[in-house]
């Protein structure tokens, strides 16, 4: 009788442990490949720099073009822009103009 005692405290013990092994091994596993995980966090980060790329390169787009529209300001309008537009919008070549074609 106190033999069959002994192993059934020791199979309640083990699985008692078992299931808290596996119940920690869930939330380990959640806890790295989960959708709040440290996988989605690398993920994140790396999403983030690229952003953050992306807004530099697009900050300084915007930057030129603030330049370009300033330098097409009426208070201070620069000759040679306005020539360079007009002749653009008009389709405009003088004779001795050297005319390079690219497409935009």
């Amino acid at each position: 009788m106190q033999s069959r005692s002994r192993l059934r405290s020791f199979l309640v013990t083990l699985a008692l442990h078992l299931g808290a092994a596996a119940l920690i091994g869930y939330f380990a596993y959640h806890a790295y490949t989960g959708d709040h995980g440290l996988m989605a966090k690398r993920s994140y980060e790396q999403e983030l720099s690229r952003l953050e790329s992306e807004l530099a390169d697009l900050r300084a787009q915007r930057s030129k073009l603030e330049h370009k529209v300033s330098l097409l300001d009426a208070r201070r309008l620069d000759p040679d822009m306005l020539d360079e537009q007009g002749r653009r919008q008009l389709n405009f070549v003088h004779p001795n103009d050297l005319v390079l074609l690219r497409s935009n």
